[in-house]
Order: structure tokens, then C-alpha cells, then sequence
């Protein structure tokens, strides 16, 4: 029996003033898609939108979080076989 659950958020790569609303600035979709399978469960992490963001900070942003996502999901990997 597979099983898929989905669960994604929108993140603003470059909010990091919490006193500032910056709810019209543009975000990307982070999306968790976890797989039940007969074998175990598979995690994929997606993010996109990045071309919505101002060029100016793209590459930046992309960056960032494709590291953080990297160090995230080893983390997770570690604590699942932990």
C-alpha cells in the first residue's frame, strides 16, 4: 500500500527582521512530500519559486537554503537510522 502525505509553507528567504511585515514581498513554496512504501518511507523536500524573487537575490537565496535544506535532511537521515 503507498500512502503520500503533503504538507508545504511559503518562505521568504530574505526575512530577517521580525519587527517587519513583509508579507507582499515574494516567497518561495517549500514542500514536504513524505511516501509510504513496502520497502519504508521516502522524504522529498522541494523548493521553488526562486524566480519570483528580485534577481538581485536569487542566486543568494537559492544558495542558502539549498545548503539548509542539505544539512536538514542529513539530520533527519541521521536520526531516523540513528
Amino acid at each position: 500500500m503507498r500512502r503520500c502525505r503533503r504538507r508545504a509553507f511559503p518562505w521568504r528567504p530574505h526575512a530577517i527582521d521580525p519587527e517587519v511585515n513583509d508579507s507582499s514581498e515574494p516567497s518561495t513554496l517549500v514542500e514536504f512530500h513524505l511516501e509510504a512504501g513496502t520497502g519504508g518511507s521516502r522524504l522529498t523536500v522541494t523548493e521553488s519559486g526562486f524566480d519570483a524573487l528580485p534577481e538581485d537575490c536569487r542566486a543568494d537565496a537559492f544558495a542558502r537554503n539549498e545548503g539548509g535544506w542539505t544539512l536538514q535532511m542529513e539530520s533527519i537521515q541521521r536520526h531516523v537510522e540513528g
